[in-house]
């Protein structure tokens, strides 16, 4: 029987990371349910992926964790030495790259590298190593996985090598998994496969997902709840047909007026949102949106907190009742 008020799996809170002093990841929380996908999205800059690896513990070395909390089942990554991590990761919690081809091993058997969580955390060796990870790279779509696995990662596809990396991430039967831009450089019809993998896997073990994209298309097909990140900050959480249907961010509403229409006419001009996300040294005080904002005035020099909008639904804008005037 499932449990009546289950604990995240994952639960981040206040999370500051800083780079040089400066944090890129200013004050994050968020919660990640068992068997929930969790999206957290924005613009390139705003802060998505160092959160992720911030979980992980696997910051670039300029990079450090200054405040906050990471929990994983109740028990605090950033209190972990660095020997615990490596028996947590892979096994509790797993991660998959941006960029699959450069994060396998050229001069390995994908099989090798599947099976390599089992024998770093002494869950199986030789044989019974090798036969659970054709049976993973079997479980994750990837025909003739007895071949496959004997193959190297530049005899596979794009698409191959990305399912090589959820086999890698899934073996262990991790509570959590991390996806950083998992459908990136793939083609249509192998994102909507990888798409449907993950659903597939969330569905049969209970996988809690926290998924980092761009892509708001991504987002209205996998996810349950979305984090808006800009500036290093959630600037709005929603379930996600609540977001799509009542954005109560201009960055958020500015974001969902970007995606092609089906119904548009032929030559319709694409939107874009006007300006860049300021580079790290310069973000504005207040709210860092401002800058960019068609609803900026002087208020909005105070930093705006993340404020109720309805059940589950909160907003850091300090202009949510003139919403209508971006079109």
């Amino acid at each position: 029987m499932a449990e009546a008020n289950p604990r995240p799996v994952l639960s981040i809170r206040d999370l500051v990371t800083e780079i040089g002093g400066l944090p890129v990841v200013d004050g994050v929380s968020l919660d990640v349910m068992p068997g929930e996908v969790v999206a957290l999205v924005g613009e390139s800059g705003s802060g998505k992926s160092l959160s992720a690896l911030s979980v992980m513990r696997l910051l670039p070395g300029a990079a450090r964790v200054a405040a906050g909390q990471v929990l994983l089942d109740g028990d605090d990554l950033l209190t972990k030495s660095e020997r615990d991590m490596r028996g947590i990761r892979g096994r509790r919690m797993s991660m998959i790259f941006q960029e699959p081809i450069a994060s396998l091993n050229p001069l390995l058997p994908v099989g090798v590298q599947v099976a390599e969580s089992l024998v770093v955390h002494g869950e199986a060796a030789g044989a019974d190593a090798s036969r659970r990870a054709v049976e993973m790279l079997e479980h994750v779509g990837i025909p003739q996985p007895e071949r496959r696995a004997r193959q190297l990662p530049a005899e596979l596809s794009g698409g191959m090598c990305q399912r090589v990396m959820i086999a890698s991430a899934l073996i262990s039967d991790p509570r959590l998994l991390i996806a950083d831009e998992p459908t990136t450089a793939l083609d249509v019809t192998i994102q909507a496969q990888i798409l449907r993998l993950m659903k597939q896997l969330r569905e049969e073990r209970g996988t809690a997902i926290l998924i980092i994209t761009h892509d708001m298309g991504v987002v209205a097909d996998i996810a349950d709840r979305v984090c808006v990140m800009y500036g290093g900050r959630v600037v709005e959480t929603a379930l996600v047909d609540d977001l799509f249907e009542r954005p109560s961010h201009p960055y958020t509403r500015l974001l969902l007026s970007t995606i092609p229409r089906m119904t548009a006419e032929r030559k319709h001009e694409l939107k874009v949102i006007e300006g860049t996300v300021p580079d790290l040294a310069s973000w504005p005080t207040g709210c860092r949106f401002r800058t960019r904002c068609p609803l900026a005035d002087e208020g909005c020099a105070e930093r705006p907190p993340l404020m109720p909008v309805s059940d589950g639904h909160m907003s850091a804008c300090w202009h949510m009742d003139r919403l209508e005037r971006i079109a």
